[in-house]
């Protein structure tokens, strides 16, 4: 029926030679996106004598940019006879709109040379360009002609002044910015509480209250993120609790997104999830931040997969991230049957883009499933391998007791060019330590820290000791031990190996030492004291085993917790 309408208006004869019908037609075709009647209207002006008439080119320029046309939208604006900063704002917001922010800046840039005075809209749309592309100093030069002009207390003009400002870092500038305007709208508050890290947004969001402002969801989405990057759990209840007193939390879907999100990374994924269950089954966003924090936290595997499938029975357009993260479940859970299901479903679909960070999720599951062909197959098919991919392969063979194929895939790597870190040193001295290379470890020990710089962790340290006590070097463990290489203070479990190592070759007087260690951190630990009272009892001292054992009862250590079963 519109379509008939928009025809009818145009092949009148009365009209003809009336601009206004023209414009009347293309207010009917912004509203229904015709293309044929735009072409129609287009030609139609043409062949009237209507192609000079700035006003009706100016609406045709600015309905094929809103379409997303801007290549025709370009052909339009290069033939134009006339142009007024209407026309050079329409085009460079079309270029803003799809995507294309260099093209804006340039065509800003044109539009100064042919000595265009640009209005508020114009400012407006070139700034973002300039914050897309993190152009500063272009984005400098422009403040310069906002203040040089009539536009330097414009609320939008000084809004885009401040977003481009915060997002390249310079919050001294927009805090100065900010603190000279003398109108500040809500979107002036929004941008600098997004700006800031956690404590000055909060403090401006008080300050922002007592002006009388009322905060919407983007206010809530930036203080939002403020908690997750201190990962305060408390603050995201109390912010929950403040939109709710407001009426926000039911209707309004971008905030209970961010509620969801804040949550599931905070780990509250009790309270994420019963958000999740009331409104926003399907939504994309809040599946992916509760699946990945159901993924780092290993719990709620089931709840995971429930989603998981329920993405896929309403056809939600997934993503590599809630993939990659599926993926992971799968490898906490050893399910490889599962996660070649999964790996099958990512295939198929034409939405899933196989990035590195999802190819290094299927050679970490492969790889730790026992599946080391599949892992291996899944790692040559990489056309791009960052450091996490040469790891988790390194750490599979490592795993399967393949010491050779470890070291030979770590050269290959350092022949590639790719700079391990030290994930990827332990994941070589723990191999070496499984299948007892002490040589080999010693090796891989002193490339980390002489060649590369890396500085050791408790880590390496406890690898390399469980190295040396497995093949019976137990003065030179104890010595790496003593020297700590930087390491403040070991943990229980570091000692705890030892002692086992001690008790294992039944040497006396380095158990009593690691003994002494464990029983000053962990005077309750039965354990501690058993494997002190085993290395007396094979030594024939009957009396200090018995003495152990007697110390143990006196400090209430031996009270082990009962076992228990979950299959009732």
């Amino acid at each position: 029926m519109m379509t008939a309408c928009v025809e009818n208006l145009i092949v009148s004869k009365p009209y003809l030679l009336d601009p206004s019908l023209y414009l009347k037609a293309l207010k009917l075709c912004s509203y229904q996106s015709l293309k044929k009647q735009f072409l129609l209207i287009q030609g139609n002006s043409v062949t009237n004598g209507f192609i000079s008439n700035l006003q009706l080119n100016n609406s045709l320029l600015n309905l094929c940019a809103r379409q997303g046309d801007v290549n025709h939208a370009r052909k339009l604006f290069d033939r134009m006879p006339e142009r007024d900063v209407v026309s050079w704002t329409a085009m460079i917001s079309g270029y803003l709109r799809c995507g294309f922010p260099w093209s804006a800046l340039l065509l800003f840039k044109q539009m100064r040379r042919e000595r265009v005075r640009a209005n508020d809209f114009t400012y407006g749309s070139v700034l973002k360009s300039c914050k897309d592309l993190g152009c500063l100093k272009e984005g400098m030069q422009i403040h310069g002609c906002v203040e040089k002009g009539r536009f330097a207390g414009n609320l939008v003009v000084r809004s885009a002044l401040l977003s481009l400002y915060a997002k390249c870092g310079k919050m001294e500038d927009a805090r100065l910015l900010f603190e000279s305007m003398k109108v500040r709208d809500l979107v002036s508050w929004n941008i600098m509480i997004d700006g800031y890290n956690a404590d000055t947004s909060f403090g401006l969001f008080q300050l922002m209250l007592a002006e009388g402002k009322k905060p919407d969801c983007y206010t809530f989405g930036s203080l939002l993120r403020a908690c997750i990057d201190v990962n305060c759990l408390e603050m995201v209840s109390e912010l929950h609790g403040f939109a709710i007193k407001l009426g926000l939390e039911r209707s309004d879907v971008p905030l209970i997104r961010s509620l969801i999100v804040a949550y599931a990374k905070c780990g509250s994924l009790a309270n994420a999830l019963k958000l999740y269950e009331g409104t926003m089954k399907g939504d994309l966003i809040s599946c992916t931040a509760i699946i990945t924090g159901l993924a780092q936290q290993n719990s709620f595997t089931s709840v995971a997969f429930d989603i998981f499938k329920e993405l896929i029975l309403m056809k939600t357009q997934m993503d590599e991230v809630v993939v990659s993260s599926m993926l992971k479940i799968c490898t906490t859970i050893a399910s490889i049957s599962i996660g070649r299901q999964i790996h099958c479903f990512a295939l198929k679909s034409s939405q899933i883009r196989f990035d590195v960070a999802l190819r290094n999720s299927l050679v970490d599951m492969y790889a730790k499933s026992g599946e080391i062909e599949d892992a291996v197959l899944a790692f040559e098919e990489m056309e791009e391998k960052d450091v996490r991919s040469w790891t988790s392969l390194i750490s599979g063979y490592g795993r399967h007791g393949d010491i050779e194929k470890a070291i030979d895939l770590y050269n290959r790597m350092e022949h590639e060019g790719i700079k391990p870190n030290d994930v990827t040193f332990l994941a070589l001295l723990s191999a070496c330590s499984h299948t007892g290379e002490t040589e080999i470890g010693w090796k891989v020990f002193n490339t980390m820290i002489n060649k590369y710089g890396i500085k050791l962790r408790e880590e390496h340290l406890s690898c390399m000791v469980d190295m040396l006590a497995r093949g019976g070097n137990l003065e030179d463990a104890y010595e790496l031990m003593k020297s700590k290489n930087g390491i403040t203070s070991l943990s229980s479990s570091t000692w705890g190996a030892f002692l086992d190592a001690c008790r294992r070759h039944e040497n006396v007087q380095l158990s009593q030492v690691a003994a002494a260690q464990l029983l000053t951190m962990e005077p309750k630990k039965p354990v501690n004291y058993v494997n002190l009272a085993s290395v007396y009892a094979a030594s024939e001292d009957w009396d200090s085993a018995l003495k152990t054992r007697k110390r143990m009862k006196e400090t209430g250590s031996c009270h082990k917790a009962p076992g228990y079963s979950i299959v009732y």
